[in-house]
């Protein structure tokens, strides 16, 4: 450490050791593959940076302290270190191994722990902590290699990434989405083109995202917000071969720079919405996280996530604030020419002066407390032991052939006992003995999620919306507090809630019956999952009936982004003999990738109308609703 840069103090070594302590505390390095880091070439660094910039950094290998000072002087808040060259090109080398792994398809995905950063780098500038822009550099040198058409880069660091923004504003290849705190150009590194309205230049306009906060204290419902209403839409038009984050946690609670309330099982949720893009071909890069504690559980969330663990359940009320909303809905504007998904939503009003006329201004609290006690007993009230089996289903004749290998065959209930257990509790809903024996597999597969003895189950019957009914009361006389229950199809059951307990998404029959193609991606993105989000279940059961529109990559797609609620416990009964569905949605509920949508479609005005016509009538109860309304809603 060179006593000339006390700004670097919170750039530290300790932040990859005590992470990757954290890590070896939850068990997960040796659930990992490893993969051996390298230095980067300096022809792979020159497929972003400069010659001159590149041989600047060279020479600082010899230099004494007075000369790395002086060379330091250029640059906004970077320090030179006689070992900074040689970390940079490892830290380049580490995230091109991890690229060549996945993109080979030696892992699915992967998450690369190195330092120093790299995001605010530019083509001939160090900056920020970054000497090399290892993200960029990334993004090129899969173009290059694997001939990628389309890389998604997320940035969820809690600075804007000037530096990835700059090499790739005229670039329609890659997908830039930052969000950062940015409070009004007040916050570093202050920049007017880090603000909403800078979309990119020339063929890639549209291409760069920033999401401004303008003020601190965001926290979980903001976080998921912007993917809900900007991020995921976006992405799932843009339909990416890669996925790469720039993954700074300093934008999760505690952060000294961030001085943001997320905790870090949002980035378990982040992650999950990621993994269903690109086929699954997701890198994850360290950039920021400044305190210890808060880094490394996120650091845990992130890689637990990867791995395929259920998601934690995410804490915290589930409304966003109202200055997130204000960002939100100015980035959906400024990007409403280049997005087809954005072609029918409406006029956007000035949120920012219609909030200063109704006298709305709203402060953000940020609460001191001790972050690493309060993470202690946070994570211990989050955390939850991983089920033995992921999957479950009934032994129904020739499933053996057709469901994956990692699908657990459980014995059905006894034919007597499933008529004692339907005539006590459910003989007003069940007549026929043909239903009523295709319940045992249900009443085995809830029994088994309820004690946690795997994490989800799939079974078929000759009346899903009956099973459905039926399922929804017996979660609840389990235990089940929440259930959210989710019918595709045509389906007219309305389910018995007189206890108030359970939630049916009742006005998404037409949606999803009528639903095709890319319609679905309003209806789900736009509606289902902010509210479901919004309302919390312990469980989900969803009913696929007949007589619908919606494909089988639909449905599989419905059923792996439903896999973030309810620490992933999922229900799936399906009216169908159709084996490929089946084997479809067996093979999302064990963790296997989803494959591409492909070319998107948009929503037609109709499609556009009613589910804004949903989500006026809904937002005041649901809040994550809220940023897809008109503004005057919220006034």
């Amino acid at each position: 450490l060179l006593t000339f840069s006390p700004i670097c103090d919170i750039e530290v070594p300790e932040r990859l050791s005590s992470s990757y302590e954290q890590l070896r505390s939850y068990h997960l390095v040796e659930r990992c593959v490893h993969v051996p880091a390298r230095e980067g070439s300096e022809e792979e660094i020159l497929l972003v940076h400069s010659l001159e910039h590149l041989e600047v950094a060279k020479s600082t290998q010899t230099m004494n302290e007075e000369e790395l000072k002086r060379v330091s002087e250029n640059y906004d808040a970077f320090f030179f270190h006689p070992s900074t060259y040689r970390c940079a090109r490892l830290a380049v080398g580490a995230t091109l191994q991890l690229v060549d792994a996945v993109m080979s398809g030696k892992v699915r995905n992967g998450m690369a722990l190195v330092r120093p950063p790299g995001h605010h780098s530019q083509r001939n500038a160090a900056n920020g902590f970054c000497l090399f822009n290892n993200v960029a550099i990334a993004a090129e040198y899969a173009k290059l290699k694997y001939g990628l058409q389309r890389i998604l880069i997320v940035d969820w660091d809690v600075h804007h990434g000037q530096g990835t923004q700059y090499i790739f504003e005229e670039d329609p290849s890659v997908l830039y989405f930052s969000w950062h705190r940015y409070e009004h150009q007040e916050f570093w590194p202050s920049l007017r083109e880090s603000d909403y309205d800078a979309v990119g230049l020339g063929k890639g306009k549209g291409f760069n995202i920033n999401l401004p906060w303008n003020k601190v204290g965001m926290g979980n419902s903001d976080y998921l917000a912007a993917f809900f209403h900007v991020l995921l839409p976006t992405a799932f038009e843009f339909d990416p071969e890669l996925v790469i984050v720039s993954s700074g946690y300093d934008s999760g609670i505690g952060d000294p720079e961030g001085q943001m309330n997320a905790t870090p099982e949002v980035f378990s949720h982040l992650t999950h919405f990621l993994m269903q893009l690109a086929n699954g071909k997701l890198c994850v890069i360290l950039e920021g996280g400044y305190h210890l504690k808060s880094l490394g559980e996120s650091v845990c969330m992130t890689v637990k996530t990867l791995l395929g663990d259920p998601v934690p359940q995410v804490t915290g009320e589930m409304a966003p604030c109202l200055s997130a909303i204000e960002s939100i809905q100015n980035v959906r504007a400024a990007h409403k020419p280049y997005w087809k998904w954005l072609a029918y939503e409406g006029s956007f009003s000035s949120f920012k002066q219609m909030l200063l006329i109704n006298g709305f201004i709203q402060k953000l609290k940020i609460i001191k407390i001790n972050t690493n006690r309060f993470l202690e007993l946070h994570m211990k009230n989050i955390l939850f032991p991983v089920p033995p089996i992921k999957t479950a289903t009934t032994g129904c004749e020739g499933s053996e052939h057709f469901l994956t290998e990692h699908v657990q065959l459980v014995k059905e209930m006894d034919k007597t006992e499933i008529k004692t257990l339907v005539s006590g509790f459910y003989a007003d809903l069940v007549r026929e003995d043909k239903t009523l024996l295709s319940l045992g597999s249900m009443f085995v597969i809830l029994d088994k999620i309820l004690k946690k003895e795997v994490c989800n189950g799939i079974a078929t019957s000759p009346t899903a919306a009956l099973s459905a009914a039926v399922a929804l009361r017996h979660s609840v006389r389990l235990g089940f507090q929440r259930v959210l229950c989710v019918f595709v199809g045509d389906m007219q059951m309305i389910p018995n809630t007189e206890d108030g307990f359970i939630f049916v998404l009742t006005s998404l029959l037409l949606l999803l019956k009528g639903a095709e193609g890319n319609d679905f991606f309003s209806a789900v993105l736009g509606f289902i999952l902010p509210v479901a989000y919004s309302y919390q279940p312990n469980l989900t059961v969803i009913a696929v009936g007949p007589n619908r529109n919606l494909g089988i990559s639909g449905i599989s797609l419905l059923v792996a982004l439903l896999q973030g609620l309810a620490e992933s416990r999922i229900f799936a009964v399906i009216e169908d003999t159709e084996i490929s569905l089946m084997q479809n949605v067996a093979k999302v509920l064990v963790g296997a990738s989803i494959p591409s949508f492909g070319t998107y479609v948009p929503p037609t005005q109709e499609k556009v109308n009613r589910i804004k016509a949903l989500r006026d009538q809904f937002q005041q109860e649901w809040k994550m609703l809220q940023c897809s309304g008109t503004l005057s809603d919220f006034i």
